[in-house]
């Protein structure tokens, strides 16, 4: 009498959480149509389509090619240095005084070009073409970033929806189990507590399959979140075939050619080699300040101070000049020297960088190495135990039919075979995660 009132009290629980969750999620359902004036678009996207969707309406993508355009304009322009300068003038002026008013005017034109200056327009140049070099390589780092974000919400929305199509099933088997029990519970061949169990069973897959539908809905809206994607845009996901896993393992190179691809592409590495160049160029630009610099410059010019015979006047004050100058640093109270020491320092700081970060990649990728090795021996572990405990499972459907094992029986083992279904679900994306990541690190693209 106690076992049955503690499955009476547990199947009430069971409804109640079951109706609530529902409920909620009927509202929330009602309350998003009722106020959304925007129909979303929809969208059907591979993994390929969500990188090219995000790539192309990302902010932070859009914000970062700017300052690469900005970059370009400094460095075409500093190109533009090694060029003179022209400007022309020309003013009127009126003055009064005791002795009569007056008018004067001049007008002229003058040019400029530097010579020499210590190689500092050519050093300029170089660090503003590495400045746009390196800002592509960031852009490809944040590419890398966001792929990998992308994958990995992309896999989730995958596996939550695998999650439910085999729910979904086991609760139709649920559903026929707890049928077949109230019947055999109205001729006597079970008892009361057994066709209970059932029921309850019946209810909490039921609630298994609205809580997965419920983190199904939360990452496709990850996703939508990454891809920069309107939240009331629809979008459906595109299977991929993920039957056969096995050429995942098999297409994986040594340990050491993942190293040697991933040290070649690897972007954070790429930019800390450009700080190095940077670094050095910074040195070459210190060190053009001890060194003179040497301008030539033109003009030419003519005036009038009155308005009579205006014509005269420019032709009498026409005059030409030609120009050049040398200066040549003495003394800088120590600034030149101190600008060399410093960009010094800094390069031997950019090259301690590049050495940490090295060391750093050769972990990581190790680490990742390591991890597909490790997610291919869990997948295939578990995708063994899936297969005997699904046959195991179906074998005790067919015997609990013909009243050849108790409910207790069965339920027990649905729920082993639920238990390693999830373990297998979860190891295979997490074997397509890890394999995957390696690939961004060796430089591939992402596919799948």
């Amino acid at each position: 009498m106690h076992l049955i009132k503690s499955i009476l009290f547990m199947k009430n629980s069971l409804k109640l959480v079951f109706l609530l969750a529902l409920a909620f999620l009927t509202m929330t359902q009602t309350i998003v149509a009722q106020e959304a004036d925007y129909e979303g678009k929809n969208y059907q996207f591979s993994l390929e389509d969500c990188l090219r969707f995000a790539f192309s309406n990302s902010y932070d993508r859009k914000s970062m090619e700017l300052s690469a355009e900005s970059q370009e304009v400094t460095y075409e322009q500093s190109k533009q240095s090694r060029l003179p300068s022209v400007s022309a003038s020309a003013s009127e002026t009126y003055s009064n005084n005791k002795n009569g008013s007056n008018y004067s005017g001049n007008l002229g034109l003058g040019a400029s070009v530097v010579i020499y200056q210590g190689g500092n327009i050519n050093k300029t140049i170089k660090q503003n073409r590495l400045n746009r070099e390196r800002s592509d390589i960031q852009l490809q780092q944040y590419d890398n970033q966001l792929s990998v974000q992308i994958l990995q919400a992309f896999l989730t929305v995958l596996s939550n929806n695998e999650l439910l199509e085999y729910q979904e099933v086991v609760l139709n088997s649920s559903r026929a189990q707890m049928k077949q029990g109230q019947e055999r519970y109205k001729v006597g061949s079970i008892l009361e507590s057994d066709m209970l169990l059932l029921e309850a069973q019946y209810i909490s897959d039921s609630s298994n399959v609205i809580d997965t539908r419920i983190s199904l809905d939360n990452s496709i809206m990850s996703l939508k979140v990454l891809l920069s994607m309107d939240p009331l845009d629809n979008l459906q996901i595109i299977q991929p075939n993920t039957e056969s896993l096995d050429n995942l393992a098999e297409s994986l190179p040594t340990e050491e050619i993942a190293l040697e691809m991933a040290l070649e592409a690897y972007p954070t590495l790429k930019l800390s080699e450009y700080d190095i160049l940077l670094a050095e160029n910074n040195i070459s630009l210190a060190k053009t300040g001890f060194r003179p610099s040497l301008n030539a410059n033109a003009n030419i010019g003519t005036g009038h101070t009155d308005f009579d015979d205006v014509g005269q006047q420019f032709d009498d004050r026409f005059n030409q000049s030609v120009g050049i100058s040398l200066s040549i640093p003495i003394y800088s109270r120590g600034q030149n020297k101190a600008n060399v020491k410093r960009s010094k320092i800094a390069l031997e700081q950019a090259r301690l960088d590049y050495e940490q970060k090295q060391l750093d990649v050769r972990q990581t990728v190790s680490l990742a190495y390591r991890n597909v090795v490790s997610a291919y021996n869990a997948y295939k572990s578990s995708e063994l135990k899936e297969t005997a405990y699904s046959k195991s499972f179906k074998a005790y459907e067919v015997q609990f039919q013909y009243g050849k094992i108790t409910t207790v029986e069965l339920l027990q083992q649905q729920n082993n075979y639920l238990n390693v279904l999830n373990t297998f679900i979860r190891n295979k994306y997490t074997l397509v995660l890890q394999r995957k990541i390696l690939d961004v690190y060796m430089g591939k693209e992402i596919t799948l």
